[in-house]
Parts: structure tokens; sequence; C-alpha cells
């Protein structure tokens, strides 16, 4: 099971990004500021960082900047509300693997981790998920229905993917929205329904169940 480093202070991102990893299959540590964070990332216990620029104590950079000049070579994916072409290129040319600007969406955040972490999805039997004759392969992001290749979307991808991770569980909208939309979402979207129709619509308007007043479950 890989392990994750999130150095992030805001405690609402924290619990949004511990939720989606945790139910993706990753081991969580969480850290509230610069200087725990690089006293964590040393450590060498951990498969990838996901940092915040805007930390107390030590911004990210420093920690990014330190990490590097001692020799610490563990992925690092930049996490911030800074998204100016300078702050990108300088998170990168210190060393950082990836740039991710906030608000972002937990579904291409979640795909950046899986390439930046590498093969190491390749032996997890989770790689692959499945219900019946539909198969979602998360390494190469395709669907199979019956056999037959299926087109999806990445919202589509992202959805289906919650729907297999939760098979038998009703998922009202607003946990739907958190996993596949982000933190950042508006409670009073229909945008859930709009994308449940579409998905039903690519793997047959059986599979995904409606429950009056509670949300979806994949039967």
């Amino acid at each position: 099971m890989s392990r994750i480093l999130i150095a992030e202070d805001d405690t609402r991102i924290v619990a949004f990004l511990e939720k989606g990893l945790r139910a993706a299959g990753y081991t969580i540590t969480h850290a509230g500021d610069g200087d725990t964070a690089l006293l964590l990332a040393r450590s060498d216990a951990f498969d990838l960082v996901i940092l915040d620029i805007g930390l107390p104590k030590m911004d990210g950079f420093t920690v990014l900047d330190r990490l590097r000049g001692e020799g610490v070579r563990t992925p690092v994916i930049v996490l911030t509300a800074r998204d100016s072409v300078t702050d990108t290129v300088a998170g990168l040319e210190g060393g950082a693997n990836d740039y991710v600007s906030k608000p972002f969406q937990f579904a291409e955040l979640l795909a950046r981790i899986r390439l930046r972490i590498g093969d190491a999805g390749a032996t997890d039997p989770t790689s692959v998920l499945g219900d019946g004759d539909l198969a979602l392969d998360l390494r190469t992001r395709r669907v199979e229905v019956g056999g037959a290749s299926v087109d999806l979307t990445s919202r589509e991808f992202s959805l289906l993917e919650v729907f297999l991770r939760h098979r038998g569980q009703v998922l009202s909208r607003e946990q739907i929205l958190g996993h596949v939309w982000g933190y950042d979402f508006d409670p009073a979207s229909n945008v859930v329904d709009v994308y449940v129709r579409a998905l039903r619509n690519k793997i047959g308007g059986d599979r995904v169940e409606t429950i009056r007043g509670a949300g979806y479950r994949l039967r």
C-alpha cells in the first residue's frame, strides 16, 4: 500500500483529500506546517508528497528546496492557489514533479498521483475494478462492457470508478459531488443527475439504481 504525505494547512482540503485517497487505497499522513512537512519527508517513509506552497512556519518552496538539496528524491506534487506561470516554473525548476492549482478536481489529482508513483499499481489487485461483464482499468483508463470498449469522458470515468469502489452502497449526491467534482462544489447542482443519465446510456440503464430521497447505487 503506497504512503502519501499531505502537507496542507487548510483543514477542509485535508479532510477531503484524506477521505478520497484512503478510499483509493493509500495510507495517509498529514503535516499542517512546513517544519513538520520537512521533518516527515526527510524520513524516506513516503512514496509521494502533496505539498502546499502557502504553509505556515516554512513555505512549500523552501521545504522543496531543502528536500532536493539533501538528496530526497520522493516525488512531490505541488498543490497551491498560486497559478501564475512564474510560480509554476519556480515549483518545477525547484524539483517538483507536478503542479496542481486550486481549486482542483480530485479525479485529476488522483490520476497525477498514480502516474508519479509509477508502476506500484501494476501489482495492485484494485487496478482493475469490475462488476459482472463491466470492467474499468485504472491504469489504461479503459472501460469494457460485455467485452466491448466503451468511451467515457473523464468525469464519467471518475463517476463509474466511485460507484465500483462503493458497489452496493447508496451514495448521496453530495458524496458523489465530493468524490468527482472536488471539495469546492455546489450541493444544489443537478450535475450528478445529468452525468448518471449519461453513464447509464453508455454502460446500461439498469446498472445504476436510483434510491428515492437518498441517491444512487450500483446494483
